[in-house]
This record gives structure tokens, sequence and C-alpha cells, in this order.
């Protein structure tokens, strides 16, 4: 049973202010905030606008998520009925800062939870990271009944502000397996969580040109995403859909590997049809070409992809929350029907390829975390008017801030 709550407005919108900042400074601001897949409406952590994303601390850090969890827990802890002494299991994952005291610490005594709750804190994980938990408490649920479990997802941007040319949201949970909060679930969880993990530097943090701290992503990385995803689609697939889609399936693969020993035409490569066991497609929304990419490998539509394309215009690539914030964009669109299957997958570092399916249990019509701007969605184009004007900065040329010459004459 799942309960959750998504952050709004913790961090300042990413209003494109004047400030009166040396040039330097304002530039590097500029250029990480233009993105092509996002609007003017995202957000950013205060470091950025008070000029000091360059000499940023772990109390900046820590700040942010102190306020991350101060607007989302209270929530998600009010809507949901359950009290702070309830909760059994605490999973915060937060990949790019480390805290001591830890994370988990600052939430248990924030809102005096028990002394004997049991405490995970997951760092290094990236994106996928909130399907890592989510399996966290899974094997947690299968040794343990009547048990209370609270999910924290979400990211720091504050000490990892990168403004190089190498080139924040959060949200919580609430899982349970008690009985008597049957009646209080919005989905199902079922048990077919697959990780798949291989062990290749694709996607790392580390130092970049000028000793920047920055996140790499290497040129082998749609490689290595593709064989993460396909190795982790063959897994799921036969737990989440039905037999006969399976075995019509094999048989035309069957069929295919006849017709190439027989001929050198084979016809084209036989595709599972993944919605004949899956309603809606949750995407992380780690970029266009992730949402492009997956849409292709599983023949989706428009209408499929547009949760995920949706989240990325309006709060940008929120790392381990995103999917929630996708699920949200479902429920206020009132797609989400009593019965319905729904399909996590997420991307993250290492690299990992984790994914997950969802039963909704009642007709969700929240408007949560998008009330604000659901109605205006989806938008006649995605594309950014402020990257249009200013994205040339993230191309950054010493002859692009050559001053011109202008000779002056005596009249």
């Amino acid at each position: 049973m799942l309960q959750t709550h998504r952050r709004s407005k913790a961090q300042h919108r990413t209003q494109r202010r004047n400030h009166q900042t040396k040039q330097k400074p304002r530039t590097q601001r500029i250029q990480p905030l233009s993105a092509r897949e996002s609007a003017n409406s995202t957000y950013g952590p205060r470091i950025v606008f008070s000029a000091r994303e360059n000499l940023p601390s772990i109390s900046d850090g820590v700040s942010e998520m102190s306020e991350l969890f101060d607007g989302t827990i209270d929530k998600l802890l009010s809507r949901s009925g359950v009290s702070p002494s309830e909760i059994d299991v605490l999973v915060v994952n937060v990949s790019m800062i480390s805290a001591v005291p830890s994370l988990t610490a600052m939430i248990i005594n924030k809102y005096k939870m028990r002394e004997n709750i049991k405490t995970y804190n997951l760092t290094g994980m990236g994106c996928s990271a909130s399907l890592i938990s989510t399996n966290v408490v899974e094997n947690i649920f299968k040794n343990r009944k009547n048990v209370c479990a609270l999910v924290v997802a979400s990211e720091s941007l504050s000490p990892n502000w990168y403004g190089g040319n190498d080139r924040s949201g959060g949200c919580a949970v609430l899982l349970t397996n008690k009985v008597a909060l049957k009646h209080r679930a919005i989905v199902w969880f079922e048990p077919t969580m697959v990780p798949e993990m291989n062990p290749m530097d694709a996607a790392c943090r580390g130092k970049m040109t000028e000793g920047r701290l920055g996140f790499y992503l290497g040129k082998n990385l749609p490689k290595v995403a593709t064989r993460a995803f396909v190795d982790n689609l063959k897994e799921i697939a036969p737990k989440i859909l039905p037999l006969r889609e399976l075995l019509r399936f094999t048989i035309a693969s069957f069929a295919r590997k006849m017709t190439q020993t027989s001929s050198k035409g084979g016809g084209g490569r036989p595709v599972i049809n993944f919605k004949t066991g899956v309603d809606h497609f949750c995407v992380h929304t780690g970029g266009k070409a992730v949402i492009d990419g997956i849409g292709q490998s599983l023949s989706l539509t428009e209408y499929d992809l547009e949760p995920a394309r949706m989240t990325l215009h309006r709060f940008g690539n929120t790392s381990a929350s995103s999917l929630w914030y996708v699920l949200g964009y479902m429920e206020a669109k009132r797609r989400l029907k009593k019965g319905d299957k729904v399909f996590m997958i997420s991307f993250g570092a290492g690299f990992k390829c984790n994914s997950c399916l969802w039963e909704v249990v009642r007709d969700l019509d929240d408007r949560n975390v998008w009330d604000d701007c659901v109605d205006s969605y989806p938008p006649q184009t995605l594309t950014n008017p402020f990257m249009e004007k200013y994205g040339w900065l993230s191309s950054e040329d010493p002859s692009t801030f050559k001053l011109l010459e202008f000779q002056t004459t005596r009249s």
C-alpha cells in the first residue's frame, strides 16, 4: 500500500532575475538553468540565486534537505493520518550528500520518532534510488508484518552545482503492509521488483576540466543503458505479462529464426507488447533522449509518454523523486482508475536499471503538486523561450564575449 506526497515550492523558482553580481557568476548560473526540455517555472537551490554556487558548503545541502523535509513529510503524515511514532522503518535516498549526523537522524529528531526505528541511508544510487528504496522495504515486508515504512527521495543540488562546460525537488512515500490501513492505500505494490546492475563507469561523479566537480556521463552510456534495459525487461516480462502475449512472442521469434535459416530475409524482429499487461508507463525523466528511447523500445504512444515529458518540462530532472512526479501527473489528470497497472522504470549511476509494477486500488483524482498548473498541460509547445534566447551560453567560447572595438572620430 502506498501514500505519496511530492514537494511543490520548497525551492526557489528559477526565475531569470538580473542579480547585481559579477558577469562570470551570472553567466554560470544562466548556463545550467537553460534547458531545452524544462520550462521557466522549474526550481533551483537558493545558493544559485545568492551567487555562491562556486563556493558551496555541506551546510547548504543540509539546509536544502531540511527545507524539503519540512514541506513534504509534514503533508504526507497529515494526509495519511499516520503519526511519526507509528513509523517502523525510515529509508532516505539522497545520492550526492553524506551528512553527519545523517539525514535519517535529522528526520527522527525533528519528528520525535521512536528510538528503535530501523533506518537506511542510501547514497550513490543516482536516479534509480527510489525503486531501490522500495525494494529495501519490500524485503522487510517479507519478514515482518504490520510495518509502516517512510521513504524520502530527493537530491541535494546546493553542494553539487556544476558550472563548468563539460556538460530540485523531492518526495515522501509511505509504504505499509498493515491490513488496518488497507482502506487508505492508493496503489498496491506487485512483488515484481527487478534490479539490474552493470559494473561499468558509464555514469559517475568526478572532477571535470578546471578541477570542477561534476557528474560524468560517458560516451558508452547509451550502449550500457540499452543492455541494462533489455536485461531488465527479459526478467520482468514473464512476471507482468499475460501468458497469451508470452506465447505469441515466443512463436513469432521462433518463426523468424526459421525464416532466417531458410532464406536471407527474415522480416522485422518481433516486439513484445507490454500494453497487454500494463495500462500506464511511469518513465524516468532523465532527459528527452531517455524518454524517446524508452518510448521507441516499448512502442509507446505520445499519450503514454506525456506524463514523463510534462514532468521534465515542469520540474526538470528531479533525480530519484522524478518517478513520483510522473505518477502525480497521471493522478492529477485522472488517468488512474481502480485495477489499472502502472509500470515504473528508472536508470541510475553504476549503471543501474530498475523496474516494478503497481496496481491502483481506487480511482485517483488528487491534483497534488500539479494543482497550480495541470490545467495548462500539455502546452502547445515544449520549447523553452529562455533557452532560445540565451542557449548560446551553453557553448561558451572566448570569442563569444569579445567586446567590439569602436572607432570614434571627431566631427
